[in-house]
């Protein structure tokens, strides 16, 4: 059943909404308008390593529209009190070529955007050990580092 949204979470959803408006506007002050002081988009490895602030950020999708024509359409949107997710296409007419791929936001308590993680519908890159986004501090934010315990011994026996 679908319930009313609280304000909070459609405040958090503009606020995605503003950010792709901003991009696809190349619009430095409407990017700017829903970050926090100290934003960080992370990206998968090889791609454009952390970018840090709200200027760096809009340079980086600025670029991609001189360069390729790009533009964004958000495709679905989840949310809750605290964050959003969404899945979305990055179109490159100027290339003939698209990306697909997912983001996850996380915001303070202003609702302004603080971390925005990218996960690209992309190969996995088996010459890493750890396919995961370059700088993110897994670790230090409690993720698993290591398997939760020792695969099961099967055998066809089992089957």
């Amino acid at each position: 059943m679908n319930e009313p949204k609280s304000p909070r979470r459609r405040l958090l959803e503009g606020q995605v909404r503003t950010y792709f408006e901003g991009c696809n506007e190349g619009s430095r002050e409407k990017m700017a308008s829903v970050f926090a002081p100290r934003v960080v988009h992370y990206f998968p490895p090889g791609m454009f390593g952390p970018v840090v602030g709200s200027d760096a950020i809009a340079d980086l999708w600025r670029r991609m529209i001189k360069q390729a024509g790009s533009r964004w359409t958000i495709d679905r949107m989840v949310s809750d009190e605290q964050e959003v997710v969404i899945e979305w296409t990055h179109f490159q007419p100027m290339t003939g070529a698209y990306v697909r791929g997912a983001e996850w936001y996380e915001f303070d308590e202003q609702g302004l955007i603080t971390v925005i993680k990218a996960y690209y519908a992309s190969p996995r890159d088996r010459s890493l050990a750890a396919n995961e986004l370059d700088g993110y501090p897994y670790a230090e934010l409690g993720y698993s580092m290591t398997p939760p315990d020792e695969a099961p011994r099967l055998n066809e026996e089992n089957d």
